[in-house]
C-alpha cells in the first residue's frame, strides 16, 4: 500500500475547539482512516511552519484525498499538504524504470 505524510495547521477554530474541550484526536484521526481503507503508522504534534505530522498506508491516492477532505471540510484544520512517501528500495525501482525510458527523451534544445 502506498504510504503518505500529511501535514498541516489547525485553524482558529481547531485550536479554540482542542482548548475549549481538551482531547486525543487519535481515536477521530483512526475512525477517518478505518472509514477510508487507511491505516495510521504515526502522529505528532509539532513546532514550526506545521502543526501536525500524519504518516498514514492507504489503498490508494485517491481514498487519501478524500479523508483529507473530510478533515479540511470541517474547518478545524488548514494548509493541508500531502505527499507520497517511498521507501530507499521502492525508489531504486522507479529509478530503474527512469532509466529503461531515459533514451525516449529529447531535452529543451538539445
Amino acid at each position: 500500500m502506498p504510504t503518505f505524510i500529511t501535514t498541516g495547521r489547525l485553524t482558529k477554530a481547531g485550536a479554540d475547539g482542542l482548548m475549549a474541550k481538551p482531547e486525543d484526536r487519535m481515536p477521530a484521526l483512526k475512525a477517518l482512516a478505518d472509514a477510508s481503507g487507511a491505516t495510521i503508522l504515526s502522529y505528532y504534534l509539532t513546532t514550526g511552519r506545521t502543526d501536525f505530522v500524519l504518516i498514514t498506508e492507504g489503498p490508494s491516492t485517491e481514498k487519501a484525498v478524500a479523508a483529507i477532505m473530510v478533515a479540511v471540510s470541517s474547518g478545524s484544520v488548514s494548509d493541508v499538504e500531502t505527499v507520497q512517501a517511498w521507501t530507499s528500495a521502492e525508489f531504486a525501482n522507479i529509478a530503474k524504470s527512469a532509466g529503461e525510458v531515459a533514451g525516449n527523451y529529447r531535452a529543451p534544445g538539445s
